[in-house]
């Protein structure tokens, strides 16, 4: 996301991975935007989570809107089809719950998804996709009117809860939830989420009935992964001083007109010896803590560091995973 003045604004660069914004379409991906190009789009100043209630035989454009998304999904559930012995989309009741993707990014979560239905503070119903396959099932409370059936289903990358369930889940609380009507109903899954109207005649404000929605949001993060290799007999000199052997005068010789540094100074011997009493063949080691990225000018662009520095010998080849999220 970038922020230009007090407005921020998603972005993404056209790369090989033909990643793009749901709203950009596949030929506009290909024929108005070249690779590298920066693609931008724009946030809603404002947003919400939606709930709307369908009658029977009404909504027929939703309806149909839905019906190859929904047979798409089949395959994962039965529950998905449009029409099947588990009922028919073309003309049951049922509520939408609309979920901007603002709020989940690239798909809901599967396995996450749970709704609370409460009456006057009680628990009266509990719907979880528990199944990972986009089934809504009751699972609580224990031995409630419903428990285990399948309530609605999930459409996870298009953001979309259906629920259909409407068997009554407290048979002895009803309420005016449908403001287009003055029935009573008892709470059920075709009430979630209802908060009445002020504009309904007469107004319905339902202070006993509240709601939870609580879900899980995926995001893929472009990575870039980096090899950096140190082959034998390189990077097996190091200019720190921590490497000249101890006692030694490393301080320059300098005159108005001579700068000297020490030439027959000692590398500190690191090599591990047989013995305790025998002085190892010398060899260098170098202890690699940092390393250093540039780009095709040599201009210095991260720098990557070790959990703990990594010892290197002459006769080691030693290859580091570099990883960089876009």
């Amino acid at each position: 996301m970038l922020v230009t003045g007090s407005i921020p604004f998603p972005f993404m660069t056209k790369e090989g991975s033909l990643e793009a914004f749901k709203t950009v379409s596949a030929g506009n991906f290909s024929s108005d935007f070249s690779y590298g190009q920066i693609i931008s789009g724009t946030y809603p100043y404002k947003t919400s989570i939606s709930s709307d209630y369908y009658r029977e035989y009404t909504g027929n454009n939703i309806r149909s809107a839905l019906k190859n998304t929904l047979n798409h999904y089949s395959t994962i559930s039965p529950h998905y089809l449009y029409e099947s012995s588990y009922g028919d989309k073309g003309v049951e009741e049922f509520k939408l719950i609309s979920i901007p993707s603002i709020f989940y990014g690239q798909s809901i979560k599967k396995g996450s998804v749970d709704l609370k239905y409460y009456v006057t503070g009680t628990l009266v119903g509990h719907l979880k996709d528990s199944k990972r396959n986009g089934e809504l099932v009751q699972v609580g409370p224990k031995g409630s009117n419903g428990s285990g059936s399948i309530a609605g289903i999930v459409l996870y990358k298009e953001g979309f809860l259906y629920l259909s369930g409407s068997w009554s889940l407290k048979d002895d609380y009803t309420e005016m939830y449908d403001v287009d009507s003055i029935d009573q109903y008892n709470p059920s899954w075709l009430w979630f989420m209802a908060t009445g109207s002020e504009t309904s005649s007469p107004p319905r404000y339902f202070s006993s009935s509240s709601y939870g929605l609580d879900f899980q949001a995926t995001e893929t993060i472009p990575t870039l992964t980096m090899f950096a290799k140190a082959g034998r007999g390189e990077f097996n000199h190091s200019n720190n001083t921590t490497a000249i052997g101890h006692g030694q005068n490393i301080e320059a010789f300098i005159t108005s007109s001579v700068y000297e540094e020490p030439q027959d100074l000692v590398l500190e011997n690191m090599s591990n010896g047989n013995y305790a009493d025998e002085e190892p063949l010398f060899e260098k080691i170098t202890y690699i803590s940092k390393i250093a990225l540039y780009d095709e000018k040599k201009n210095l662009i991260g720098v990557a560091k070790v959990a703990q520095p990594v010892r290197k010998n002459q006769n080691e080849n030693i290859a580091f995973k570099l990883k960089l999220d876009m």
